[in-house]
């Protein structure tokens, strides 16, 4: 496919130089050569200049496609250094033709490795489980406040003490609220058929 593919280009048009060999000197690779050699290489994940000349030596596969040339590492970089260009309107090219082969639709999207913040995140996903462990933090907590609350009343009145009995009240209040919550929501967790509430 790559063989028939690169055939199929007109090369000069794209902006590859050099396509037809001068009358003096030895000749150099012909730029189908290498870009056969290239479009390997992304499409198996070889990328590295070194990697692409030892497959070009060693893989049967890419042997058969170059006609058993092995273009050195140095021949490879300096072909994609000088034309960047012309390798990107090939690709350009490659996206063309799967789409009139209806590989791709107008309407493809690729998507790297982003990971993306889920709308069920741990807030909102409860099973059983989950339920139990956030009911006993809870229930610590509350403890821990209640104790700390015991230890202010037994100490002499003075405002730091007056701030710091208003402040556990606060924080007791708030996770009896969040006791309340979770235990409408194990009502619903465990009326739902999966005992999960999302």
């Amino acid at each position: 496919m790559i063989d028939a593919f690169v055939d199929g280009l007109d090369l000069k048009e794209l902006g590859f130089e050099r396509t037809r060999c001068a009358a003096t000197g030895r000749p150099g690779y012909h730029p189908s050569v290498l870009l056969k050699l290239f479009i390997y290489g992304y499409l198996n994940r070889v990328q590295s200049s070194r990697r692409l000349e030892r497959e070009a030596d060693r893989n049967l596969e890419v042997m058969w496609l170059l006609g058993r040339l092995v273009p050195d590492h140095k021949t490879i970089a300096d072909f994609r250094k000088d034309y960047g260009k012309a390798i990107g309107r090939v690709c350009t090219r490659v996206v063309v033709v799967c789409r009139r082969i209806w590989h791709l639709s107008a309407a493809s999207v690729a998507i790297d490795g982003s990971r993306f913040k889920a709308f069920n995140n741990g807030d909102r996903n409860f099973t059983k489980a989950k339920m139990k462990r956030r009911m006993d933090q809870i229930q610590e907590s509350v403890s821990r406040y209640l104790h700390q609350l015991n230890s202010a009343d037994h100490q002499s009145a003075t405002p730091a003490i007056a701030s710091r009995v208003e402040r556990l009240s606060e924080k007791i209040g708030k996770l009896r609220e969040e006791m309340q919550r979770l235990q409408v929501l194990e009502t619903e967790m465990m009326a739902s058929p999966d005992e999960q509430v999302r």
